[in-house]
């Protein structure tokens, strides 16, 4: 079968790869749209935990050879540590990821624990079943942040999970919603999806500021915008760096806290969610323009906003 495979540092490219092999517990999803992360792009060209080769993509839905249609929760957890039994799977002390530790959706089938998937509701567009994954990540940051009636709320990076958190925020009641990018035109997405204001930097004070980039920058910029007794989540992955203010911190009350991931009961929540987003400035390519594709937006592209792959 053919899949993307990240081959070395800086390079994936379309190979023909054995079918997978399907363990008793596990079942065959037939790949039907798999998105491309940031994490992945940024995982491709400065590789830390991804070992090539490997067949990436956490973001994914498809059919089962039963006819299902479902999306498929790439965090694995034992299910029987401290953090699993408290509710906090996401951080299981054994968690594995699919597209991480094991082959993923870059693939025209993959193997995943029948444990792992949800089914889809009947009419759901393949757009929508990609971008559930994402849209736990936003679900989660939502919960984590524990965001007061009539916020105000800031987004840092207008990419996937930046204007996924802005839409959640418009959705669930913000009293304002601004959005901050770079680029003009992923600014421009954010406006027109109902930020209030978006450019390319926050101005003035917010109670809650999403972090969606994770660079020094952007982390001291979130820090500086908050409101006193605000907080601001940390979610991009694009620096350890942190290059914020501790003494401002403390003086104002405020709060920096990371999010990572979701819990099935989110993935969940967020399969109900997204088929009413407004996703019209996600685009689909085929397998085989993925190596051009993440490329591309490897080094620095940033059309389009969001890429899915459809083997």
């Amino acid at each position: 079968m053919k899949a993307l495979v990240f081959t070395a540092p800086s390079v994936v490219e379309l190979h023909d790869i054995d079918e997978p092999s399907v363990k008793s517990d596990e079942i065959l999803v037939e790949v039907a749209a798999a998105g491309i992360c940031g994490s992945e792009l940024h995982g491709v060209r400065t590789p830390g935990f991804r070992t090539p080769p490997l067949v990436m993509g956490h973001e994914f839905a498809g059919t089962t050879i039963d006819g299902r249609r479902v999306a498929v929760n790439p965090i694995l957890s034992c299910g029987t540590c401290d953090l699993c039994v408290r509710g906090r799977s996401q951080l299981c002390r054994h968690r594995a990821l699919i597209g991480v530790h094991r082959p993923g959706g870059f693939a025209e089938r993959v193997a995943v624990p029948a444990s792992a998937v949800h089914v889809l509701p009947a009419g759901m567009s393949w757009t929508a079943a990609g971008l559930v994954e994402p849209i736990a990540y936003a679900v989660h940051t939502w919960n984590v942040a524990q965001v007061p009636e009539g916020a105000r709320v800031g987004v840092i990076g207008c990419g996937t999970i930046g204007l996924l958190c802005m839409q959640l925020a418009r959705g669930r009641g913000a009293a304002t919603v601004a959005a901050a990018d770079l680029s003009d035109r992923r600014a421009a997405v954010a406006a027109r999806l109902g930020a209030d204001v978006a450019g390319p930097a926050l101005s003035g004070e917010f109670d809650v500021i999403f972090d969606a980039v994770g660079s020094p920058g952007t982390r001291a910029a979130a820090l500086a915008h908050l409101a006193p007794g605000g907080t601001a989540v940390w979610l991009g992955l694009l620096s350890a760096e942190s290059g914020f203010d501790g003494a401002d911190l403390v003086r104002a009350e405020k709060r920096v806290l990371g999010s990572f991931g979701y819990t099935d009961a989110e993935f969940a929540a967020a399969v109900d969610l997204a088929a009413e987003w407004d996703l019209s400035w996600v685009n689909t390519f085929p397998l085989s323009d993925g190596a051009r594709v993440f490329t591309d937006l490897m080094n620095g592209g940033t059309e389009p906003v969001k890429a899915l792959l459809a083997p």
